[in-house]
């Protein structure tokens, strides 16, 4: 008994000292955070550099340098600051879901799609290119490419909030980029680990990845448009801020949380439902809510990456860290302003871009990391990259500045027919943007086969879903008796029905596909007589194909859960037979699904559009005023009781003998027995309320 008191106690006495070294370590982050950002605002530096050097201050490694090895220590447990930094990485990236809805996703996406892989390609070229005139070898000078070839996300939102440039049209185009870096950088990462373990590429796992990246891409913002409004649209009922909170973080954290199961970023997860929850008629509510957690957490997030900084270290490889500074400045606005400009986009805006992406981050130390764990890097690889990241994120703020004075410079002393066939370059994409392919069957091709393969992959993440329950071998199996290819079955039978909405709208958008098709290629004055039947054998032939495509794209994803052949056959016919009798039924969900989509979004508009007058009118109340016989108001007409300039309040009626005086002139006379009519803000109506009481004064 006395042992066993004698180890309760010192297990309490551990977590005790584990709970006051936690705030200690807080309490030390958060205030060092604080003085350092006065500081730099007085220096008008961004803030989000003072948060890394706040880090550094306070980290082990500028306390050893200093003092020793064995000295005070201001951060006592870094693990668990990290990992509040993984949450305020969450929040950033989340936040700037809210901010950045799909709406814009889609209108960036060409331009993104075209700079984000040149500016990757160019920069793993000179990455590699420097990593060998440094003598590493061909793996490591492959994962320094990698590394200095994504910027950072959470160091330009950041920075261009704090410049308030965050809603101009090259921030757009920056989001836009960095998404489909960060995209692009869950594939490397799975080319890496492939190149690292084995020596080779790895197409498949990449492909694999890959396909699993965009069935994620697409199923989370549909199934989010479908549930995610409705759901906070009904807590929001309530009138409590704090359960919409709760409600909004919850979902937030659950979709990080299947998207780091499923092998992905937790920031990815966080960014897209941010995104479905812009398109919410509560996204205001929301934003104002969430805004102090996500200050908070991106706080710690920037002091917790200048605690992993080694001021010796950094100046020991000072001189490769300056060197690929240059590198990933030069390279990155380089590589990034080319892209923008061959997307279709003028020489100011391209520039604004590419020094805005002029930066590395966390991609970068995740890939680092990754590095040094399987061993195929340079030791000195790590430090190097904090010191470039540093570095780049120091300038980035400048060269943002400098970005438009650069361009009239460049501008004014490029030759005429440069900037003219720069000009004529933006015209010609534009025309080609506004071309044939905005003709009439052009618009209704490209929305059927966009929604044919939303649908498709909806029916993809369906039933990968159900392979990864079926994986997961629940105990009960054993506890019921059943075996594992029951539960498989069951899964893959049920994958299926749930499919049957989107496999049937394919069906039918095949159907219309390819009468438009052969109505488009089969023209009367060539076919003659023979119009009709080469038009429905192009009809058939778009029906069958696509078809056949269905059959063994499902197949290809059943794989694993697929019954033998017989009982399989079986279920086939039981599944066709219900499609065929609920047909109308199936029809319809998946008409009602659209309307709901289509709903949500109008209604986000419409809200969004209607938002200044709820700002106008919110805060305004009416309250009327009864005076008393010694009130000063007393035959002083409205103009001269001059009640708005002091107040801020209106009055905007007036009650006398029964009769009603509706905004009333500023020469109305006010008399004994008048009811006054206020219009203002609560305060506003307070300060009114006491000037219009006070007492005349003593004759």
């Amino acid at each position: 008994m006395l042992g066993q008191a004698v180890r309760v106690g010192y297990y309490n006495s551990i977590g005790v000292m584990h709970e006051v070294n936690f705030l200690q370590d807080l309490a030390v982050v958060m205030i060092a955070a604080g003085i350092v950002t006065l500081l730099f605002q007085r220096l008008k530096q961004p803030v989000v550099l003072g948060y890394i050097v706040a880090g550094i201050l306070i980290g082990p490694n500028f306390s050893a340098m200093l003092l020793g090895e064995d000295s005070f220590r201001f951060v006592h447990d870094r693990d668990t600051i990290e990992s509040l930094a993984e949450l305020g990485m969450v929040f950033l990236m989340f936040s700037l879901g809210l901010e950045f809805n799909l709406r814009k996703l889609g209108k960036v996406a060409a331009t993104a799609l075209v700079a984000a892989p040149l500016a990757i390609m160019l920069m793993v070229f000179l990455g590699y290119q420097v990593g060998q005139m440094m003598g590493w070898t061909p793996v490591s000078s492959l994962f320094l490419g990698s590394i200095i070839s994504i910027a950072s996300t959470s160091v330009i939102v950041k920075v261009l909030k704090e410049m308030k440039r965050d809603r101009e049209p090259f921030a757009e185009l920056i989001y836009g980029i960095l998404i489909v870096e960060d995209l692009l950088g869950v594939v490397m990462i799975v080319l890496l680990t492939g190149i690292a373990s084995t020596g080779d590429l790895g197409f498949q796992s990449m492909l694999v990845s890959t396909g699993k990246l965009l069935v994620f891409l697409v199923t989370v913002p549909v199934v989010g448009l479908l549930l995610i409004p409705r759901l906070l649209n009904f807590v929001a009922r309530f009138e409590s801020n704090e359960r919409l909170l709760v409600a909004v973080l919850g979902i937030c954290f659950g979709t990080a949380l299947v998207a780091a199961k499923l092998g992905f970023s937790v920031a990815l997860g966080a960014f897209l439902v941010g995104a479905v929850m812009a398109e919410s008629s509560q996204i205001n509510r929301i934003e104002s809510l969430v805004e102090p957690v996500r200050d908070l957490f991106t706080a710690v997030f920037f002091v917790a990456i200048g605690l992993l900084v080694d001021p010796v270290l950094l100046w020991v490889h000072i001189v490769p860290i300056i060197g690929i500074s240059i590198v990933v400045i030069v390279g990155q606005v380089s590589g990034n302003t080319f892209g923008t400009v061959v997307a279709g986009h003028d020489l100011r805006t391209a520039f604004r871009v590419g020094t805005g992406l002029s930066q590395i981050g966390e991609f970068s130390f995740v890939i680092a990391t990754l590095g040094l764990t399987l061993g195929v890097t340079d030791p000195s690889l790590y430090p190097i990259v904090i010191g470039v990241a540093l570095v780049t994120t120091i300038f980035t703020p400048c060269l943002i500045r400098c970005a438009d004075g650069v361009t009239d410079h460049i501008l004014c002393n490029s030759p005429k027919p440069l900037v003219g066939y720069l000009a004529l370059y933006k015209d010609w994409v534009e025309r080609f943007k506004g071309g044939q392919w905005n003709s009439l069957a052009w618009k209704l091709s490209r929305k059927w086969i966009l929604q044919m393969a939303i649908n498709m992959f909806l029916v993809a993440g369906i039933i990968l879903g159900a392979a990864y329950l079926a994986r997961l071998q629940p105990g009960w199996l054993t506890k019921w008796n059943l075996k594992m290819e029951t539960l498989r079955t069951a899964l893959w039978v049920a994958s299926l029905i749930l499919s049957l909405p989107m496999i049937i709208a394919n069906l039918r958008k095949l159907q219309a596909l390819g009468m438009l098709i052969s109505e488009a290629t089969v023209s009367r004055n060539r076919a003659g007589g023979r119009t009709q039947s080469l038009r429905a054998v192009v009809a058939n032939a778009c029906m069958i194909g696509g078809t056949t495509g269905m059959i063994l794209i499902v197949t290809l994803l059943s794989s694993a859960l697929l019954p033998p052949l017989k009982i399989m056959l079986a279920l086939l016919v039981v599944v066709v037979v219900l499609a065929w009798l609920q047909w109308r039924f199936l029809v319809r969900v998946y008409a009602r699904a659209q309307i709901a989509i289509k709903d949500t979004l109008e209604s986000n508009e419409i809200s969004k559009s209607q938002e200044p007058e709820k700002e106008l009118l919110g805060a305004a109340y009416l309250e009327s005023v009864c005076l008393d016989n010694e009130s000063s108001a007393l035959g002083q007409a409205i103009a001269g009781l001059a009640l708005r300039e002091d107040t801020g309040a209106s009055i905007v009626g007036i009650e006398r003998d029964g009769e009603r005086i509706f905004n009333p002139v500023g020469r109305e006379v006010i008399l004994e027995g008048d009811v006054l009519l206020l219009l203002g803000e609560k305060d506003q109506l307070e300060q009114a309320r006491k000037k219009l009481n006070q007492k005349r004064p003593l004759a």
